[in-house]
């Protein structure tokens, strides 16, 4: 019975696991390098988890540096959702790309399909120097 019990139990675990509920986020910005519009930049969206990171979407910038990216994902918690801009913008001929990451208030979650509001990320200007900024050798195009 109690071996029933514990095999019950997980199945229910690993069930919600995989159910989960729906989760949307949006996030627009603007580019810039050197107060010039920063255009075929990748952006990727994901969900910052304690081990891998979930990949929710990605993007590039479009020619005057604008973007938008959404993204939808199961999860049983809520979504810790971030973006990652990677660019070579004052960069020299350094190699890997800088990845800058922006922390998404949670507020900006929907639940369901679609976001119902987008987080505005403003304008970034990428020519800066920016806490926490990494280089990355394997997000290129």
């Amino acid at each position: 019975m109690f071996r029933l019990f514990v095999f019950s139990t997980l199945l229910g675990c690993a069930y919600a696991g995989l159910i989960g509920f729906t989760q949307s986020i949006a996030v627009k910005g603007q580019l810039m390098c050197n107060d010039k519009p920063a255009n075929n930049v990748r952006i990727k969206l994901y969900d910052d988890d304690a081990l891998i990171d979930d990949h929710l979407a990605s993007s590039e910038s479009n020619a005057d540096g604008s973007f938008n990216i959404s993204g939808t994902d199961n999860e049983v918690t809520r979504l810790d959702p971030k973006i990652n801009i990677y660019h070579d913008c004052d960069d020299g001929f350094t190699p890997c790309q800088r990845r800058i990451t922006i922390y998404i208030p949670r507020k900006y979650i929907t639940k369901g399909l679609h976001a119902d509001q987008v987080y505005d990320a403003g304008v970034i200007q990428l020519a800066g120097k920016f806490s926490g900024e990494t280089r990355d050798c394997i997000h290129r195009h």
